[in-house]
C-alpha cells in the first residue's frame, strides 16, 4: 500500500502541467534570461564570483523551496474535490499519507535542483565534484521545514488562493532570508534573516561561492522550525479530519 501510494503521488504530479512550469520551467527560464547574455561575467558587481555561478545558487534556493512548497497545492485540490476523505477509510495510514507528500517534494526539489545545477554547466559553471555534492545534500536538509510548511498551507488554504499563498510566501522568505542579496553585518534585518530557514537555504546553496555552510545556530533555527511548523500540521489536519 505504501509504495502504491507513493508511485500514485508521482504520476499524478508529473501528469500536472502547470507544476511543471511553475517548479521547473521558471526557474530555468529565469536563469538563462539573466545569466545567458551575462556568462563572460566573471566578477558580479565586484565580488569575484562569476555572474552565472551567482544567479544558480540563487535561483536553486529560490527554484527548491517553491517545489518543496507546491506539497500545499496539491493537498489542497484534494480537500476540495473530496479526494482526501476518501483515503481516509482506506487502510492508508496518516504517517503513510505525509511519508508520500514529503518524499514527492523531496523529489521534485531534488529534480529542481539537478536541472539548475546542469543548466549553470552549459553555460560555464565548474565547481569541483565534491563542492557540487556537499551544496546538494546540505540544501536537501535545509528545505524539510518547508516540507512542512506545505503540508500545513495545503491544509489551511482553499484550492482558489493556494497559489497566490505560496507564491508570496517563497517570495518573502526569499526577500527576507537573504537568498537575492547579500545580508551582512548587524541590524534588525540581518538578526530577522538569521531567525528564518530561507537564510539559512541560501547559505547552504552557497557554499559554492565560499559560504561556510550552516551553524550551529542555524541548525537550531531550522529544528525549531521543523518542530512547530509540524506541531501546526498536525493540529490543522486534526481540524480538517474532524470536518470530514
Amino acid at each position: 500500500m505504501n509504495a502504491s501510494y507513493v508511485r500514485y503521488e508521482l504520476i499524478r504530479t508529473f501528469r500536472n502541467r502547470r507544476f511543471f512550469i511553475f517548479s521547473f520551467g521558471f526557474p530555468l527560464v529565469l536563469f538563462f534570461v539573466i545569466a545567458a547574455p551575462n556568462r563572460h561575467v566573471k566578477s558580479f558587481s565586484g565580488t569575484g564570483i562569476s555572474l552565472p555561478l551567482y544567479y544558480m545558487v540563487g535561483l536553486a534556493a529560490f527554484g527548491s523551496m517553491n517545489a518543496m512548497l507546491s506539497t500545499g497545492a496539491r493537498i489542497s485540490a484534494e480537500r476540495t474535490t473530496g479526494w482526501n476523505r476518501q483515503l481516509r477509510i482506506t487502510p492508508l495510514s496518516t504517517r503513510t499519507y505525509f511519508r508520500a507528500k514529503i518524499l514527492t517534494s523531496y523529489i521534485v526539489a531534488f529534480i529542481a535542483l539537478l536541472l539548475l545545477f546542469a543548466a549553470g554547466r552549459t553555460i560555464g559553471v565548474h565547481l569541483p565534484a565534491h563542492t557540487w555534492i556537499h551544496m546538494l545534500w546540505l540544501m536537501l536538509v535545509c528545505l524539510i521545514p518547508f516540507a512542512v510548511l506545505g503540508i500545513l498551507i495545503g491544509h489551511l488554504v482553499s484550492a482558489e488562493s493556494i497559489g497566490p499563498v505560496i507564491g508570496g510566501s517563497v517570495a518573502l522568505f526569499a526577500f527576507l532570508g537573504g537568498i537575492w542579496f547579500p545580508i551582512t553585518g548587524g541590524g534588525v534585518l540581518h538578526e530577522i534573516a538569521e531567525a528564518l530557514p530561507s537564510f539559512w537555504l541560501a547559505r547552504a546553496s552557497h557554499v559554492a561561492i565560499g559560504s561556510s555552510g550552516v551553524t550551529t545556530h542555524g541548525w537550531i533555527v531550522l529544528a525549531v522550525w521543523t518542530a512547530g511548523l509540524a506541531l501546526l500540521a498536525r493540529r490543522a489536519y486534526r481540524r480538517d479530519t474532524k470536518r470530514g
